[in-house]
């Protein structure tokens, strides 16, 4: 019954408004206390102290510092621009330059907030303006902004990778083949839907030279080098993602001060506050939560869980549906990072044992997290784009991602069911 108790009571400090830090933490040392009496108290330090303790986790505020660099400046609105030019030609040119700018955006930042809010607060206005429905401008730019889970540099997969002690620069690696793939994806369905729908974007009357179209490249040209300093550093071995997240935040830094000089010393502060609150907040989560995956792997909670699923004699493909049918309810009510540090040390085990990858199940839970941020009543990309574009309301904005969250789940099916596609590229660095 002890782990009923310790779950019950997790879940109620949740409800009553707890931090889920906080939560975490104390429903974890409760259930070492019952299995270890006093000696709980020696577990639950060296618990949180020794997950923190990993160089992976470096690379977390380094990151979120980079992103918040280059929230500071126009490069959202300078991808769009640029996207808007090059591909005006299609109907709902748009919508689609708003997910390539958000896909854009992710790589150089790796903060889906981020996205939602540089993108959103220039392309849901443009798009209201030419007559696009609202449905349309919203669910776009809401569901293009968790790209930035997945395409790398990912905050999410640095997390993952401490947990289970995975590869971060693998996990960077395989997020980018989903990454193209999810953003195709929204693509073709804007697309189609606006060609069986045309009342949903109007084609556009504007008209690019190609010297408009190469000029608009100006102002991207340092996000692309960055992109490529960054990835190209952790993809050649020349450095570790932590070194990468250095050398991001450096050029994040170089670009708010010397390309576009909006950077000034109290917006620099701000930053490096918000960061430390943003950073602080996540590495206490992971700590906590390694207290209370201690304790279920104390009481062989993992063991007990793969043992029952897999002696039902269940196809393995219904096991793991029902594994991301979980992650998705989850995901509605729990945030994205404590969702990784809870489920990863639970769900893992049983994973091995059915035979797939750790690296595999690393790219389909961030998969899992591109559908928690878009839906209610906790996804955060919902209230960002209401933030920035106070025009729409929190309601319509939740209708118009359920298409778009459907698109999200048929690719994570797709990746589910054909592992292969994600490891791939792996399987050739």
């Amino acid at each position: 019954m002890d782990p009923t108790i310790v779950l019950l009571v997790l879940i109620g400090l949740i409800i009553v408004g707890v931090p889920i830090f906080l939560a975490l933490g104390l429903s974890g040392l409760l259930g070492l206390y019952m299995a270890r009496g006093s000696m709980a108290f020696f577990f639950a330090p060296s618990s949180l102290f020794g997950q923190l303790n990993a160089f992976e986790l470096i690379a977390l505020p380094l990151f979120i510092l980079m992103g918040n660099f280059l929230g500071a400046t126009p490069v959202g609105s300078c991808l769009f621009t640029a996207a808007v030019r090059w591909l005006n030609w299609l109907r709902g040119s748009l919508a689609i330059s708003s997910v390539g700018a958000s896909a854009m955006f992710g790589a150089v930042s790796g903060v889906s907030l981020a996205g939602v809010a540089a993108v959103g607060s220039i392309a849901v206005p443009q798009m209201l303006d030419r007559g696009y429905s609202r449905s349309l401008a919203a669910g776009s730019v809401v569901s293009a902004g968790a790209l930035a889970m997945l395409i790398p540099p990912s905050v999410p997969f640095i997390i993952y990778g401490a947990v289970a002690s995975v590869s971060v620069a693998d996990l960077f690696i395989g997020g980018i083949v989903p990454g193209i793939l999810l953003a195709l994806a929204l693509s073709v369905f804007i697309y189609l839907r606006v060609r069986l729908n045309p009342d949903e974007a109007p084609v556009s009357q504007e008209r690019f030279t190609w010297q408009q179209r190469w000029s608009s490249l100006a102002n991207i040209w340092h996000a692309a080098l960055l992109v490529l300093a960054v990835l190209g550093s952790i993809y050649s071995g020349l450095a570790t993602p932590s070194e990468a997240a250095g050398i991001g935040a450096l050029g994040a830094f170089l670009i708010a001060t010397v390309v576009f000089r909006s950077l000034s010393w109290g917006k620099f502060l701000e930053i490096l506050g918000t960061t430390a609150r943003i950073s602080g907040t996540i590495l206490l989560i992971i700590g906590c939560a390694k207290i209370f995956g201690d304790y279920l792997n104390m009481v062989r909670v993992p063991q007990l869980l793969t043992e029952a699923l897999t002696s039902t004699g269940l196809p393995t493909w219904v096991i793991l549906v029902a594994i991301m049918l979980l992650l998705i309810l989850l995901g509605m009510i729990v945030d994205a990072v404590s969702l990784i540090v809870v489920t990863t040390p639970v769900l893992l085990p049983l994973i091995t044992a059915l035979g797939y990858d750790p690296l595999w199940f690393g790219i389909i839970m961030v998969l899992n997290l591109e559908i928690a941020v878009v839906t209610p009543p906790v996804g955060l990309n919902l209230y960002a784009l209401r933030g920035v574009c106070p025009e729409l309301r929190v309601e319509e904005i939740i209708r118009s991602a359920l298409p778009f969250v459907i698109v999200q789940f048929l690719v994570l099916m797709l990746f589910v069911l054909v592992p292969s596609l994600s490891l791939w590229l792996p399987g050739l660095m």
